[in-house]
């Protein structure tokens, strides 16, 4: 069962060969023999799951079920759950039972999803491998010496390892396409303000972005379809119509104009990862597509700007944690200043603290216009690139990220070596519009990903392009030998 895509999956569900109490338990035993291994659960939720299954299954029975309805998935345990612990990977939110359910919870949940648990995480979104999460490391499917990569590191561990037929994450500079590619699985970063971003705990507010991980891009379409929508609990969520992102799937990529950056094929790119791409695009030429090259000429200044905005946003959202209202408190503080202090310095992680201070620092007088309002103003730079270059073709393409997984703790000592990682999926954050890596090969036996950027709300121009790849390829479909 576990071996079957979600829309296969759905199928069977729909026929009656199969209910989602099978497939429920199915993966439950799966998660039982493997997450101790992997760490990519922080919480499974066995009752509650197995209750929604058996209601999933008679709402199958009496027709009313949907595409979705009995599908079990994992959340990130940064969209609160009600009721559920929500931790967001972090110490300050250990114990935090969420009193109400995200956008994202509750909209999937209408769907007629089945909620597993939630997948480890960095704390707070913060992180390009998963080692920064309070509840441990995650270990890749792949090799288990390696990281997921991160934020939505258990997210895309679950789906390379089938512990759920999907899983949700966030993206705030690469978080949910960079993990994707590191772990052989689909995931897509909609547009900003595609999906609510209401009680998805905030990171980066003009950054953050929820999105499904699946194994392909039908699967990943399904599940953007129940997320998307307007959502007036969110200033910042967009009230456009929501195409059919299932429908367009099968349409013809013949004569589509692919934009391949110079500057994502320089220093920096591990040559096996660069071969796999190239070849990937090859695929997309022999099915019609034309590849045309362009060029972001900003996008060197992208990983600086990205942590002076990302860190300031930071800083300023997370303000909230001070042991007061809510999150862990400090014991027996002899005064309001110790427990402000001690609170955030025992909740807070390593690289929580670092990127707070950072930011504080860029926000501060004097240097906010020489940190803060610059890298604004190179971010608009970069929005301005994109802009030019989708003037000549219909998307722009390259390597998800230029190098394949690394070990863990090779790059724990040197924060910006880890940031590096990012730094082919950052620009599509700094431009608000949306990306998404799918499988492309393998170098020296780990992923590849092949990342495709398209104009805002231009989503289904993304999942029919990977779609049709994942056609005239198998890549989505390998499977680590570990997880059989």
């Amino acid at each position: 069962m576990h071996d079957k895509t979600l829309a296969q999956q759905a199928a069977l569900l729909a026929s009656g060969e199969l209910t989602s109490v099978e497939l429920v338990d199915h993966y439950l035993a799966r998660i039982d023999r493997l997450n101790s291994d992997l760490n990519a659960y922080i919480l499974v939720n066995e009752e509650a799951a197995r209750n929604a299954a058996k209601a999933a299954d008679e709402q199958i029975k009496n027709g009313e079920g949907g595409a979705l309805t009995g599908i079990p998935i994992a959340h990130k345990d940064i969209f609160c759950t009600k009721g559920v612990r929500t931790t967001c990977g972090s110490r300050m939110l250990e114990n935090f039972i969420a009193p109400y359910n995200a956008t994202v919870v509750d909209k999937l949940t209408a769907a007629g999803v089945v909620s597993l648990g939630k997948a480890n995480m960095d704390e707070f979104a913060m992180g390009s491998s998963n080692e920064n999460s309070y509840f441990g490391s995650v270990a890749n499917p792949w090799q288990h010496d390696r990281v997921p990569g991160g934020s939505s590191g258990g997210s895309a561990a679950i789906v390379a390892a089938q512990l759920a037929s999907a899983a949700t994450g966030t993206d705030t500079g690469g978080s949910i396409r960079q993990p994707a590619a590191f772990c052989g699985v689909t995931g897509i970063k909609p547009t900003y303000g595609r999906v609510s971003r209401y009680g998805m705990i905030a990171f980066a507010s003009s950054l953050d972005q929820g999105g499904p991980l699946a194994r392909t891009a039908e699967d990943c379409a399904l599940l953007l379809q129940a997320m998307s929508g307007h959502d007036p609990r969110d200033s910042t969520s967009s009230d456009l119509e929501v195409p059919d992102f299932v429908a367009s799937l099968n349409d013809d990529i013949k004569g589509l104009r692919i934009g391949v950056p110079e500057e994502y094929f320089g220093e920096g790119l591990e040559s096996g990862v660069g071969d796999a791409v190239k070849e990937a695009l090859t695929e997309l030429e022999r099915a019609g597509a034309v590849l045309k090259s362009v060029s972001l000429p900003n996008q060197g200044l992208c990983i600086p700007a990205y942590y002076v905005i990302a860190p300031a946003e930071a800083s300023s959202n997370l303000s909230r944690f001070d042991g007061v209202r809510f999150g862990h408190r400090a014991e027996n503080p002899q005064d309001l200043e110790d427990l402000y202090k001690r609170s955030r310095g025992e909740g807070f992680g390593a690289e929580v603290k670092r990127r707070i201070l950072i930011g504080a620092y860029a926000l501060s007088a004097g240097y906010y216009d020489a940190y803060y309002l610059k890298a604004q103003q190179v971010r608009q730079l970069v929005s301005n690139d994109f802009t030019e270059a989708f003037k000549e073709v219909d998307v722009i393409a390259g390597p998800t990220t230029p190098t394949t997984a690394f070990e863990r703790g090779a790059k724990t000592s040197d924060p910006v070596s880890m940031y590096l990682n990012d730094l082919f999926t950052v620009s599509a954050n700094l431009s608000g519009l949306p990306g998404i890596s799918a499988p492309c090969g393998f170098s020296e036996g780990l992923p590849v990903g092949l990342q495709m950027v398209a104009p805002a709300n231009q989503e289904a121009r993304l999942l029919n392009i990977a779609h049709q790849y994942q056609n005239a390829t198998n890549w989505h479909l390998q499977s680590p030998a570990a997880i059989d």
